[in-house]
């Protein structure tokens, strides 16, 4: 059986199939968000934005 369970990405919250990202601790990150972070300079104006939502995983996991 083919079961598919949507998850919903902790940098934009949109729900995305499982296999569309990866799955970090108890986060997920959809492909569009992995593939923006990993282009995004350290210097870009949205890097603290990914660093504040990278956070939850931290806040979740020593919950």
């Amino acid at each position: 059986m083919n079961e598919f369970r949507d998850h919903h990405c902790i940098i934009c919250g949109l729900p995305k199939a499982e296999g569309e990202g990866i799955v970090i601790v108890t986060g997920f990150i959809c492909e569009n968000c992995e593939t923006e972070m990993v282009q995004t300079d350290v210097q870009d104006a949205k890097y603290p934005f990914f660093i504040h939502q990278m956070k939850q995983l931290l806040v979740e996991k020593n919950a």
